[in-house]
């Protein structure tokens, strides 16, 4: 079973966080949510939107051997905050070498910040100035540059995760989760 970390803290977006899951869980991927050692209330984090979502683990507790993916869900404060955690961006760095990253809205910040960012991206219109980064794309949903995959923000988050479902686990489940989902625009 393929398998997935996606690291959160406070100031995350919560429907990227939840919509990734949310599709990645139905097409058959296992998703570790992790927290920042930080964070004040322990494993439940406070989204941008006052919405908490509770944690699996501390990123500390994170062997990047036991995951397929990294994926970083955006919201300024908390893309913020995983850039500025040094267990982050080493953990970008190791699966960049030999898996697969991944991150939306503002949070390719962060993959530029570990300097793991692909030449083509894409990211929230908003964003593309602060990450500053030669080859972004506003014509694509989902831009894919080898092993670096990035989406553009909240509205995009469920074809992302479809993305990731058909890259990790293959076509026929993503197009299983698409149907049973009723989705007909990604």
């Amino acid at each position: 079973m393929a398998s997935v970390l996606l690291p959160i803290a406070k100031g995350f977006e919560e429907l990227e966080a939840v919509g990734l899951i949310d599709v990645m869980r139905r097409g058959g991927i296992e998703v570790r949510v992790a927290y920042l050692e930080d964070e004040l209330q322990g494993n439940l984090v406070l989204g941008a939107n006052g919405i908490t979502i509770q944690a699996d683990t501390s990123i500390k507790n994170i062997i990047s051997d036991d995951f397929d993916m990294m994926v970083l869900p955006g919201g300024w404060d908390g893309t913020y905050a995983l850039a500025e955690n040094t267990r982050i961006i080493e953990l970008l760095q190791e699966f960049k070498a030999t898996k697969v990253v991944g991150a939306m809205c503002a949070a390719p910040f962060v993959l530029k910040k570990a300097g793991v960012l692909g030449n083509d991206y894409t990211c929230y219109p908003g964003a593309k100035d602060e990450i500053g980064h030669p080859g972004y794309r506003d014509d694509m949903k989902v831009v894919t540059d080898g092993n670096v995959m990035t989406s553009q923000g909240p509205g995009t988050a469920v074809c992302f995760g479809l993305s990731i479902v058909e890259r990790l686990v293959g076509k026929e489940s993503m197009q299983a989760v698409k149907d049973g989902m009723l989705l007909e625009y990604c």
